[in-house]
């Protein structure tokens, strides 16, 4: 089978092989079973809970008669989107407390998208440190829009030594 790598690239290989057990109208377990794994196993790869690691990979390939190697490159690239993705924008975690964080783990925080939520914490129950990095991250208009629109008031936004 010709494998075309190159559009799948940072897709989770388990999403492939899903579509790829449909297509030959083969279930999971008996598949699984076939190859010597756990069902379970298959099943959380195949929703994207688990990564594949290459000996699990080789098994997969050998019996889909794909490409060898074709699902370990999927992986790597899968990880390779998932690290950038992180690295992208996270402000420096060292200067964050995890106690401000709480009810979530701060490695999966959206900082883009929840920094409204982010900003009001940090600016209620932070410490000048903080407050400052958030500074250094989003910039002070950001925060003051952020701040605008909230309950709790009034916050003083600090730069410089200078009220803004």
């Amino acid at each position: 089978m010709n494998f075309q790598l190159e559009k799948y690239k940072g897709i989770h290989p388990g999403i492939i092989l899903e579509r790829l057990l449909a297509k030959k109208e083969i279930a999971q377990r008996p598949f699984a079973i076939s190859i010597g794994e756990h069902p379970q196993t298959i099943n959380a790869i195949t929703k994207g809970r688990r990564n594949l690691n290459t000996a699990l990979a080789l098994k997969i390939e050998a019996a889909l008669n794909l490409e060898e190697g074709a699902l370990a490159f999927l992986q790597t690239y899968y990880e390779i989107a998932q690290i950038k993705k992180k690295a992208l924008r996270t402000p420096n975690l060292s200067n964050l407390r995890k106690s401000l964080f709480w009810d979530t783990d701060i490695s999966k925080i959206n900082w883009d998208k929840q920094y409204k939520a982010i900003i009001q914490r940090v600016y209620e129950r932070g410490n000048e440190l903080e407050k400052k990095e958030l500074e250094t991250f989003y910039g002070p208009t950001k925060i003051r829009t952020a701040l605008r629109n909230t309950e709790r008031k009034p916050y003083t936004i600090y730069q410089n030594k200078q009220k803004i």
